[in-house]
Formats: structure tokens, C-alpha cells, sequence
């Protein structure tokens, strides 16, 4: 597969003052394949909306690289990053907040083709502000109204109308359901789905639900405190979960099957997050990991892959620290 955006050991550290740096993103890497949806899962305050912020450019990086089509996105020149943002764009968690209240759904989905003086014939502007809106699931009656005439999931379709407005290639999707009804949740991944189909897109997928992350991910990367801690097929990961945090996660999701949700057993976390401002020596999950070894509070666990494109950082499948004890099934059966 043709690698679209690879992500080389990025960070992303804010400096708060007295001294004190908060590290939200801490040595993040992956790629994405051109037409696939990669998604980036994990509690709130892990870092993962800072990570998709900064490979778009909004936050400059603290250190590492962000790779599109074989150039380094932090090395271009205005004119590059310029012809560069035509190609990703970015739906917003908020889709209230992040539209202006003062403009009409016309002018804000024209903007960006007037910035970047694509049709510059007005009736063609307006044309292809009908089509988008159409594309999402609108009519062009709605072109002329006001954000706050229309509900959460309408206003969302109206983000991803304005993002699709300059024919992206890569989408970072920012949490896009997480403001909405479970009711509407299902129609705009369905909608996404449908338009990635359509236009050959590519997803970068941030959320925090392992449940609806999964139905339109091919790949999930699960990250903790800055850090990413697997990674893999959105099936192997729901199958056989080997990271102690993503098992936690994936027994919080309730089973619709009340027989099956009675009998299994629950991974309840201790403690706290830690602060990403004083973060724990080696491993960051040690001191809320039910499996937590004495290693895991002096070595940072390494980054491998345990089965084919199964990747996770664990002491539990690092058998140069461990021994020859197979704490692998541990902690899958867990």
C-alpha cells in the first residue's frame, strides 16, 4: 500500500510557565495508507486532538516530522505549505464553534475556494456550494441560512461540506461525533464512509469511543498520556487486545447481550491520569496497570511488534526484561 502520511517521533510540548513543560504529544509514530481511515483512540486529555492539531499545522511542532507524499510538511515554504493545505483538511469536534455564527452556510463553505481562487466565476462558487451541500446530505435552501438555525448533526455536515470544499485528499476528523446524539452519531460515520467511498479520502479518525472508532477504522492506534501504547487492525485489536489500557478500555463498552454483559468481567482502573506536566519514570501506565512489574517503574517499555502488524509497548512481551515467563496470556485473559 502507498504510505500517504507518515508521523516520525513527533512532540508537541507546551511550556505553562514557572518552569514547567506539559508534554502532550511524547514521541508519537505511525503512517497512513492512502485511502484508509486510521484511527486514534483513548481518554480525554491523552493528547490524541493535540497530535491531529499539530500534523495539520496548527500547533508547531516541539520536535519530529510529519511526512506527506515524501515531503517533510515542517520544511516547507509558505508557497508549499500554502498548495499543501489544499490536500488536508480538518472537521472540528465542535461544529457550533468552529462555524461563524456571522456568515451564511454559502459564505462558509465558499471561503475556502475564494482563499484559494477556485472558481472564481460566482455562479460557479455557488454551484459547487449546492453540489457539497447535496453531498452531505443538505439542500441548496440551506445555502442562504444562519449555523444557528440548524441542529448539531446539520451543522456537522456542514463542517465536512466546507472541508471537502477544496477536494482533499487527507481528512483529520477531530472527534466530529462526540457533540452529537448517539442517535446521529451512526448517520455521520455512515455519511463519512459513503464520501471516502465516493472521493477516495483519507481518515485520520479522533475519538474517545473504542465502539464507534471501530466501525470505520481499518487501523487504531491507542494512545495514553502522549504516548501511543498499540497499534494495530481494528479487528485484531477488539479480537485480542494486548496493552493492559486498550483491555480496560475495551471492557467498558457495554454488550447488548445481557447474559454475556452479566457474566464478564470488568477491568476497573485505579488512580488517576498522571499529569503529562510530571509524567511516572518508564512506562506512563504503571501506576494505574493492574500487571505493572517491577521494571515497568525503571525502563520505558520498547516499541514492537508481538504479531504480524500487531504493535504494542509492553514490559509484558518483552522477554530480554522478563525472562522466559510467557506473561502474555495474563494479560490477554485478564
Amino acid at each position: 500500500m502507498e504510505k500517504l502520511l507518515q508521523v516520525n517521533n513527533l512532540k508537541k510540548y507546551f511550556n505553562i510557565g514557572r518552569g514547567e513543560i506539559l508534554k502532550a504529544v511524547d514521541g508519537v509514530t505511525f503512517h497512513i495508507n492512502k485511502g484508509e481511515t486510521f484511527g486514534i483512540v483513548g481518554e480525554s486529555g491523552c493528547g490524541k486532538s493535540t497530535a491531529g492539531r499539530t500534523i495539520i499545522g496548527l500547533y508547531d511542532r516541539t520536535d519530529g516530522e510529519v511526512v506527506y507524499k515524501g515531503k517533510n510538511i515542517h520544511s516547507m515554504v509558505s508557497k508549499e505549505r500554502f498548495a499543501f493545505h489544499r490536500q488536508l483538511q480538518m472537521i472540528f469536534q465542535d461544529p457550533y464553534a468552529s462555524l461563524n455564527p456571522r456568515s451564511t452556510v454559502r459564505e462558509i463553505i465558499s471561503e475556502p475556494m475564494e482563499v484559494h481562487s477556485l472558481y472564481p466565476n460566482k455562479q460557479e462558487r455557488l454551484n459547487r456550494v449546492y453540489q457539497l451541500l447535496e453531498d452531505v446530505g443538505l439542500n441548496r435552501d440551506h445555502a442562504n441560512r444562519y449555523p444557528h438555525e440548524f441542529s448539531g448533526g446539520q451543522r456537522q455536515r456542514i463542517g465536512i461540506a466546507r472541508a471537502l470544499a477544496l477536494d482533499p485528499e487527507f481528512i483529520i476528523a477531530d472527534e466530529p461525533i462526540s457533540a452529537l446524539d448517539v442517535s446521529v452519531q451512526a448517520q455521520v460515520v455512515n455519511l463519512l464512509k459513503r464520501l471516502q467511498k465516493e472521493k477516495g479520502l483519507t481518515y485520520l479518525f479522533i475519538a474517545h469511543d473504542l465502539s464507534m472508532v471501530k466501525q470505520i477504522s481499518d487501523r487504531i492506534g491507542v494512545m495514553y498520556l502522549g504516548q501511543l501504547v498499540e497499534l494495530t487492525g481494528s479487528n485484531a485489536l477488539y479480537k485480542q487486545p494486548r496493552h493492559p489500557y486498550t483491555q480496560a478500555l475495551l471492557s467498558a463498552i457495554p454488550i447488548p447481550d445481557p447474559d454475556i454483559e452479566d457474566k464478564r468481567e470488568r477491568i476497573i482502573l485505579k488512580g488517576e491520569i498522571p499529569s503529562p506536566i510530571n509524567p511516572p519514570s518508564g512506562c506512563v501506565f504503571r501506576n494505574r496497570c493492574p500487571m505493572a512489574m517491577d521494571i515497568c517503574g525503571m525502563d520505558k517499555p520498547i516499541w514492537q511488534e508481538v504479531d504480524k502488524d500487531h504493535y504494542v509497548a509492553c514490559h509484558l512481551y518483552d522477554k530480554k526484561k522478563t525472562g522466559d515467563h510467557d506473561y502474555s496470556q495474563v494479560a490477554v485473559t485478564r
